[in-house]
């Protein structure tokens, strides 16, 4: 069988389910790739997804815990936030890790951009990492009640391994920045 790169999809019709500042539902009937009639929903973001991996002049990294609504549970995650379409996002990075953090950095590079859930969602990721930090106070939004904790960036690739850190973006930043620093690039 051989495959093309085109679109199998046929979109029959498309109703609007739910929708909301952050996030959009809809419902479409199709035509499947077997060509039978089925049905297919897509969360749509209005959002970017912004996550920063920080590391300071002796390789510590800030994490950021928080209780997580949708999961009913705790999470360690890396500094993380909402970037607006169609605004640079390094300016929402840099908006994000001051507001949770308190800190400012100079050096920025966009270390990887991922597709978080393209089964049933369109949410992009862009991730970070940051050096040549300032403490500055943190920022946080009246929705976000955290604990910041700075960590050697070791114990965070450990508590990646162990599954203490389960937030994809905080899990795929913090391989990335790990095999980074074993490749000599940090």
């Amino acid at each position: 069988m051989q495959h093309t790169h085109e679109n199998p999809w046929k979109i029959v019709s498309e109703k609007e389910v739910y929708d909301n500042p952050w996030i959009n539902l809809t419902e479409y009937q199709v035509i499947n790739p077997s060509d039978k009639p089925g049905i297919y929903g897509k969360v749509h973001f209005k959002n970017l997804a912004i996550g920063i991996v920080v590391l300071d002049e002796d390789m510590h990294t800030y994490l950021v815990g928080q209780y997580r609504f949708p999961l009913n549970q705790y999470s360690w995650e890396i500094p993380e936030g909402g970037g607006i379409l169609g605004i640079d996002p390094l300016d929402s990075a840099k908006r994000e890790l001051l507001e949770e953090t308190g800190l400012k950095a100079e050096n920025w590079i966009e270390i990887q951009r991922l597709h978080l859930s393209n089964s049933v969602t369109d949410e992009l990721s862009i991730l970070y990492l940051a050096r040549n930090l300032q403490q500055f106070e943190a920022e946080p939004e009246e929705t976000e009640q955290l604990q910041v904790k700075k960590i050697p960036f070791k114990q965070a690739y450990e508590m990646v391994c162990n599954g203490q850190i389960t937030d994809a973006m905080s899990v795929a930043a913090i391989m990335k920045v790990q095999l980074m620093i074993l490749e000599g690039k940090i």
